[in-house]
């Protein structure tokens, strides 16, 4: 599974297209595992992270929970020091926007120009994955990974193999349990995307487009709350 294959963000359980679930090194996971608890505010800025702890969690040695400390550092969300061990740095509100900003404006281009160039097989796919996703929402299912399955087709159909890479890096930065933490955003998420099919549908790239940023940048608004919340939340803790 190469990194263009990992779709629209990083996703613990992504299939491969066989259906499989990628195999991960103990980093890899511990670096994906730690980055979401980061990124969804279960882990606050200047909370402290126990390689001991994490790697008895994990099954693991402690060598490669601090290698996943170490790539966490130059993502800029822990800090690892020599006596003082590994703190998280955290994101803010303004830095959640930002990355949401990024994927918005990137997925955007992936949807307009999948809208030019998707072909019947493709759109038929993606119009199965939707399908599954709102039965998985009725039936109170895991939709993260049917959601980043759709995501992905239509990224996939813009025909460039760049653009799935930078998404693939934006996307690092995007939390996987979104839904988990907004489940009354799952109906107009939804409808959001009956509305992106339709224009993929009609080759609108424009109209695909202009779905696509404003998808995003519903979730950003509701993330970024939602951490500046946590953060006080912390706060107010240890004082």
């Amino acid at each position: 599974m190469t990194d263009v294959d990992r779709g629209p963000w990083t996703l613990r359980t992504a299939p491969t297209d066989g259906g499989a679930a990628p195999k991960r090194t103990s980093r890899e996971r511990a670096t994906e595992i730690l980055r979401n608890r980061i990124l969804s505010g279960d882990l606050s800025p200047g909370d402290r992270i126990d390689l001991d702890a994490v790697a008895d969690e994990f099954g693991t040695s402690r060598t490669p929970v601090r290698e996943a400390c170490l790539a966490l550092a130059q993502e800029g969300l822990v800090r690892v020091a020599q006596r003082s061990g590994v703190s998280v740095i955290g994101v803010s509100p303004e830095t959640i926007i930002e990355n949401f900003a990024l994927m918005a404006a990137l997925s955007g281009v992936a949807a307009q120009w999948a809208a030019e160039k998707i072909t019947d097989r493709q759109l038929l796919r993606v119009r199965e994955l939707h399908r599954e996703t709102r039965v998985a929402a009725a039936t109170g299912d895991d939709i993260a990974t049917l959601n980043w399955m759709f995501h992905r087709e239509i990224n996939k159909s813009c025909g460039s193999a760049r653009l799935q890479a930078m998404l693939g890096d934006a996307g690092r930065m995007i939390p996987q349990r979104y839904f988990e933490l907004f489940p009354e955003r799952v109906p107009c998420s939804l409808d959001e995307h009956d509305s992106l099919i339709s224009a993929l549908a009609r080759g609108d790239g424009a109209e695909a487009r202009r779905i696509t940023e404003e998808h995003f940048a519903g979730a950003s608004q509701m993330l970024s709350a939602y951490i500046a919340q946590a953060a006080r939340n912390s706060a107010a803790a240890m004082d």
